[in-house]
């Protein structure tokens, strides 16, 4: 690998009959599907394995496949170059052409230290994380991050207009927001000048704006970072802001940590307003069989993709479902589970006629498919017990049909 951490891969995606974990069949299209399918990404990982989260996450694979389960793959599975690297799907450009593919890796010995004290270190040495664009047709792999590098912990996003990339880093202990250029070159802090721990950064779709959570408030800015606006709910915790699609509004958690719902603000600063509440839910949706001292992955609401209304995910009985509301309406429950069941991540798709989400039934975590015009369902995993599908993300369109 060069300077810039890009190589060319002539077999990117390495078709396999079956992952360890298992899928055995898909399901039979439905007629009424377009007969050229957008793929998912997810990510597919061992759950029980003994010895904590480390053991487990160092398990977990990036995967593709058709939205009915079919043409399963790998992808960029060489990257998880050692014992204790994995790799994880991480998201889309908006074109559909090219993937986003996350690459760690933990010293063993940090992860005991982890286990012992239940809490990260993520230090230069001890921890790595690297996004990885990978162009689904011909298989080029860049490390992005790796380009003039500001930092051993970097996570990317795509602005929506695909003209920039977001960047998440470590950088001395806290969490910046960074702009960059697509080929990694010209990275900004776009932090205005704090030092608080900043996450869940985002741009407008019109690409003037940005938002983030710092140390759990929520902030609204101009793209450089400048004219920083506080969203003073009056709550300790402001979590996971996202866009609208049509740029008018923010909708973000609030509340407090593990009690926080849905709430929504104008761009400007006005019309904040809760508009759902989870019921009790947590927010969290575990990902692991074994204890996880740091509690599972966090479960928020997504933007339907007409931007008036959101998917959730609430507490109903001992059950989490799934619930579709606009920004003035009234909930509606899409989900009556058997008990036991819990649901998370959903995902709107790109024509906004279909949900994607992860799903336990029966103790293992698969993804579904729901259609949103007759609310039925199709399971696209298989997996068995000890396994877990996790994240799924849509491909914005379907730009990118080959499978090289």
């Amino acid at each position: 690998m060069n300077d810039a951490g890009q190589f060319g891969v002539s077999r990117v995606l390495v078709i396999i009959a079956m992952l360890d974990a298992g899928i055995t069949s898909a399901a039979e299209p439905k007629a009424h599907l377009d007969s050229i399918r957008p793929l998912i990404g997810f990510s597919q990982l061992q759950t029980n394995l003994p010895g904590g989260r480390h053991n487990n996450v160092r398990t977990m694979r990036a995967v593709v496949c058709r939205s009915d389960g079919s043409d399963r793959h790998l992808v960029g599975e060489h990257l998880a170059d050692k014992p204790d690297a994995w790799t994880q799907f991480a998201g889309w450009s908006p074109d559909g052409r090219t993937a986003i593919i996350g690459r760690g890796w933990q010293d063993p010995e940090n992860a005991k230290w982890e286990e012992e004290h239940k809490s990260f270190r993520m230090e230069p040495g001890k921890w790595s994380l690297d996004s990885y664009l990978l162009e689904i047709d011909s298989g080029m792999l860049t490390n992005v991050c790796a380009v003039d590098r500001v930092s051993h912990y970097n996570s990317v996003t795509y602005s929506v207009d695909g003209k920039k990339l977001l960047m998440t880093s470590l950088v001395g202990g806290t969490s910046k927001p960074f702009l960059m250029d697509l080929d990694g070159h010209n990275k900004q802090d776009v932090s205005g000048g704090s030092n608080g721990f900043t996450y869940g950064f985002s741009a407008s779709p019109q690409g003037n704006k940005i938002s983030y959570h710092e140390s759990y408030q929520v902030y609204i800015a101009n793209s450089d970072g400048s004219e920083k606006m506080h969203i003073d709910t009056g709550n300790s915790f402001n979590f996971g802001p996202q866009w609208s699609a049509d740029g008018e509004w923010v909708m973000f958690v609030s509340g407090e940590h593990y009690n926080c719902h849905p709430h929504v603000v104008r761009a400007d600063g006005s019309g904040l307003k809760k508009i759902a509440d989870r019921g009790g839910y947590t927010g969290v949706t575990e990902f692991l069989d074994v204890p996880d001292f740091h509690g599972g992955s966090s479960d928020l609401p997504v933007w339907s993709k007409t931007g008036n209304s959101i998917y959730f995910t609430a507490k109903v009985d001992e059950n989490i479902e799934l619930f579709h509301i606009a920004i003035d309406g009234e909930p509606i429950r899409l989900t009556h589970s058997s008990p036991g069941t819990t649901h998370y991540h959903p995902q709107s798709s790109p024509d906004g006629n279909w949900l994607i989400y992860g799903s336990k039934r029966k103790g293992i975590r698969q993804i579904v498919v729901r259609d949103l015009a007759d609310q039925s369902e199709t399971q696209i995993t298989d997996l068995a017990v000890g396994h877990g599908a996790m994240w799924p993300h849509w491909q914005p369109c379907p730009g990118a049909q080959s499978l090289k």
